[in-house]
């Protein structure tokens, strides 16, 4: 390159990017060739690519490399010329970060992430807002939504599609005399993540709250993040045990046989924690080597005396018109148990529930970032409320 700011060199066919930390970027000729942004390689409406890249020669290599600080134009043995904004290209060098912006937490959280459906509803603005809270920690408690058997429906349609099952769209909890599910009993629920025997397991959960005046019935909730990170931190080996072995998980009624696999803690690319499945009334572990499953079991109860500790769990008392909405990847919900005996007083709970799919909610908040992500990300983290400033009932 001739020029007075540059900030890429051609080096042996190759193409070295200065990132602008200090250091330094080879860049293969045909990870740059198929990412041309030219309207010849890439469609300007759409931005999906012409160029057909499972075509491009092997042996392409880099000739020449031009640039005035901003552009960088980069010329192929193929003769092509592929005209490259630089600030576009250093960002094209990070990969996607899911984790990015999220808060783990134990019991000390001092915050509530809510938000206001009479303003979400209404005003995008406060819609990212939720969203934004809901990727951050996990879960977002939604105030003021109707108390109305499908009201819940309205709050999923001003985000996406909803997930339906084999249980339909929305669906009942609360307790009747030929429970089908565990969840239709008023017995305690031990911490779980809804569906590990769906493909794909549903991302995201509603339950909205229609009546609760019994004793008892609490959401409990627990950061499945923060047990991952502290189970890796003090335990390794276990963590990296509950990694490994892949229990199988089964639904099966008279009409319906669900099937599906996966570690209880499953990492990304990076190593980061991704999911955790965790579900004793669905898991069963296939007879693997018995070293390796003595490794498993210690771990399993480690991990679930994390999860049960309370030092790591919040428990909310959702009135109605409240709804939680809970990352069905992190959050590890239960229930503490109510009108199991003679003294509490009896009472009626009954909440709606459904699932979204994780993409349709983080399309949504990502579109939405795109109009307010600076101010969006003020709001989620001002407009908070502390948890002990909680009214007990509204």
């Amino acid at each position: 390159m001739n020029d007075s700011n540059p900030q890429a060199e051609l080096i042996d066919g190759r193409l070295r990017l200065d990132t602008g930390d200090g250091a330094g970027r080879m860049l293969h000729p045909m990870w740059l060739r198929e990412r041309c942004p030219c309207p010849e390689c890439r469609d300007p409406r759409t931005g999906q690519r012409l160029l057909d890249a499972w075509s491009i020669p092997l042996d392409t290599t880099v000739t020449d490399v031009r640039g005035n600080g901003e552009e960088i134009r980069v010329s192929f043995s193929d003769g092509h010329v592929a005209p490259f904004q630089a600030a576009a290209l250093v960002s094209a060098l990070g990969r996607r970060d899911e984790r990015s912006g999220v808060v783990t937490w134990d019991a000390g959280l001092t915050a509530m992430p809510e938000s206001d459906w009479d303003a979400a509803r209404d005003d995008e603005a406060a819609l990212y807002d939720m969203l934004l809270k809901l990727h951050r920690f996990g879960f977002v408690i939604v105030r003021n939504v109707p108390v109305e058997m499908d009201a819940v429906a309205a709050v999923v349609e001003r985000i996406g599609p909803m997930r339906r099952t084999n249980w339909g769209g929305v669906a009942d909890i609360k307790a009747i005399p030929e429970a089908y599910d565990l969840t239709m009993t008023p017995r305690a629920l031990e911490p779980h993540a809804d569906n590990p025997y769906r493909e794909p397991v549903p991302g995201y959960v509603f339950v909205h709250c229609l009546v609760n005046d019994v004793a008892g019935g609490e959401l409990l909730l627990t950061d499945g993040f923060h047990i991952a990170e502290v189970l890796r931190d003090q335990a390794p080996r276990e963590f990296d045990a509950l990694t490994r072995v892949r229990p199988e998980f089964t639904y099966v009624d008279d009409d319906t046989i669900l099937e599906n696999s996966g570690p209880l803690i499953e990492l990304d690319e990076r190593g980061q924690v991704r999911q955790l499945r965790l579900s004793n009334r669905t898991e069963i572990v296939a007879a693997e080597d018995p070293d390796l499953l003595e490794q498993y079991y210690r771990a399993r109860r480690r991990l679930t005396e994390l999860v049960c500790d309370p030092g790591n769990q919040i428990r909310l008392k959702l009135q109605p018109g409240d709804l939680a909405i809970m990352d069905n990847y992190r959050m590890l919900h239960g229930r503490s148990g109510y009108g199991q005996s003679g003294d509490q007083g009896g009472g009626h709970r009954h909440m709606r529930q459904c699932y979204m799919d994780r993409d349709t909610v983080g399309s949504r908040r990502k579109v939405l970032a795109r109009r307010f992500g600076e101010a969006g990300q003020h709001l989620a983290s001002d407009k908070t409320k502390d948890v002990e400033g909680q009214p007990s009932g509204r």
